[in-house]
């Protein structure tokens, strides 16, 4: 996928890419604070990157959850973004008519695991001639995602990645099964959603748990097993996020854990 992106940093490294930045954009301070300070990072370690914040939280527990703070407000704070680091943006869509919209503003379009068999959505997102990034349903094989993939390249789109973001195991947990990410590589670049991976959905409170103390081990096992990508959500203080606080890396944190990450990819090269 980032083959295609014409603002990619260090596009011909041999290094994993990334694609972080908060769970949802809360405002322009935070998100060019949270960019600033990876794209240093992603300079430091040659690792291309993809600013990604989302535009809209549509997907909530609760009706009295955090949704956003305005469809053109945020979408232009990621324009900002691209523009001021020079490095692609992505936010995540949820119905046929945000495609365009969002392609205004972005360069890849994420289809959120929840509707990556959404024809209509996923027919809406590729001829908009961005890329398309396909987020595995918790409830789907990875062999099943080959179909996804190919109804965006079937529509004239050939700018794919899939993301990997974890299985459903019982009510309120998820596992990674890293048999898939070599099985999807067949299809696509395959992405690592690792702190997506470490929720822990549908608790009684109503707000989404996780993991994060393992945000490391889930990393480094799909730098290990080839993934192509990363995908991280950060924030310079979890505690106080606006949405998926609960699983996100702490911005500080950031520096320490891609370093580790690059010595593991360069060992398995």
């Amino acid at each position: 996928m980032i083959q295609y992106l014409d603002k990619i940093h260090h596009k011909d490294s041999k290094n994993f890419f990334l694609i972080a930045g908060p769970c949802a954009i809360e405002d322009e301070t935070m998100a060019l604070q949270i960019a600033e300070k990876i794209v240093k990072l992603s300079d430091k370690y040659s690792i291309p990157y993809i600013f990604k914040g989302s535009f809209r939280k549509a997907n909530r527990s609760r009706v009295d959850s955090f949704t956003g703070i305005g469809d053109e407000k945020a979408l232009k704070i990621l324009r900002k973004v691209g523009e001021t680091f020079n490095v692609p943006t992505t936010t995540d869509i949820h119905e046929n008519e945000h495609a365009t919209m969002a392609a205004e503003y972005v360069d890849v379009l994420q289809i959120p695991a929840f509707l990556v068999r959404q024809t209509d959505l996923l027919i809406a997102a590729a001829e908009t001639g961005k890329a398309v990034s396909l987020k595995k349903g918790q409830f789907l094989s990875p062999e099943a995602m080959k179909f996804a993939v190919q109804k965006v390249r079937d529509s004239g789109n050939d700018k794919t990645a899939i993301i990997e973001r974890g299985n459903t195991f019982g009510y309120s947990d998820l596992v990674v099964d890293f048999r898939g990410i070599p099985t999807m590589r067949e299809y696509s670049p395959v992405i690592l959603d690792v702190t997506h991976s470490l929720q822990q959905p549908n608790q009684n409170s109503g707000v989404t748990g996780g993991r994060p103390e393992l945000i490391e081990t889930i990393a480094k096992a799909g730098i290990a097993v080839g993934a192509d990508g990363l995908f991280i959500e950060t924030h310079p203080d979890p505690s106080v996020a606006k949405s998926d606080g609960a699983n996100m890396l702490k911005l500080d944190l950031l520096d320490d854990l891609l370093g580790k990450l690059t010595r593991i990819r360069e060992a398995i090269l």
